[in-house]
């Protein structure tokens, strides 16, 4: 996926581009087939037209910089789990409860079993060979975006999210409408097992590592950026550029 943010640009139409990418096999796939694919089923629905739109801009200001990543993946989580409700709900439903346990087993049977009710509650029915396949694509996913550790045996693994990559998800939902308060309490920190007063102790972190500034006075929390812009941002958290907020 990398390659095709990398490679992606504002200037020539998606078909045209869509086209570069499987003739000059950019993704290194066996097939021109399954090249498409992975743009039908994944580049499309997540960095073109997901949640927010064009986020392929989001991650290439910070593979231009050349950011390691431990910065990039769970940016890419981000991306990925708001334009995928599937798994946004999985690990809103199952993880994070679990996670809370003693019990941090997440087992195949399970999760099956919870798609079976997400579609009960929509009217929806999948096949059982659909299921099973939608359930090793959801582990699958979170393990490599590092929620999950194990092979055939998963457990929740423990997550780690660095404040550079914590400030620009921050200034992300701060683009999307979020401050104050409502950014702390902000759903989306639930996808890194997060409850809100570990979130404020991150953003506390961010403001003495010079990534925001943030003060708080009972329930009121002021946050603001050293940015305008996610360009801005990205310059912030690759420690090019420092302004006032």
């Amino acid at each position: 996926m990398r390659f095709l943010v990398r490679s992606w640009n504002d200037e020539a139409p998606w078909d045209e581009q869509r086209q570069r990418m499987i003739l000059e096999n950019v993704l290194g796939k066996k097939t021109r087939s399954r090249a498409l694919d992975v743009y039908q089923d994944l580049f499309l629905p997540r960095f073109l037209k997901g949640n927010p739109e064009s986020a392929w801009k989001i991650v290439r200001l910070l593979e231009d910089r050349n950011l390691p990543v431990e910065i990039l993946r769970p940016v890419y989580y981000w991306i990925t789990a708001r334009s995928e409700p599937l798994l946004y709900d999985f690990v809103l439903d199952e993880i994070v409860p679990r996670s809370k346990g003693h019990d941090i087993s997440v087992r195949m049977d399970e999760t099956i079993g919870w798609i079976r009710r997400k579609l009960s509650e929509v009217g929806r029915f999948w096949s059982d060979a659909v299921i099973l396949r939608v359930a090793q694509g959801l582990l699958a996913a979170l393990r490599d975006f590092g929620l999950l550790e194990g092979s055939s045996k998963k457990r929740i693994a423990p997550v780690y999210l660095p404040v550079e990559a914590f400030s620009y998800i921050a200034f992300l939902l701060y683009d999307l409408g979020s401050s104050g308060e409502s950014l702390i309490v902000h759903p989306d920190w639930r996808l890194f097992l997060m409850s809100p007063p570990v979130v404020e102790r991150l953003f506390l972190d961010a403001h003495q590592n010079k990534l925001l500034t943030y003060q708080a006075a009972g329930k009121i929390h002021r946050i603001e950026f050293y940015a305008n812009n996610l360009e801005e941002m990205a310059n912030v958290i690759s420690g090019r550029t420092v302004k006032n907020p």
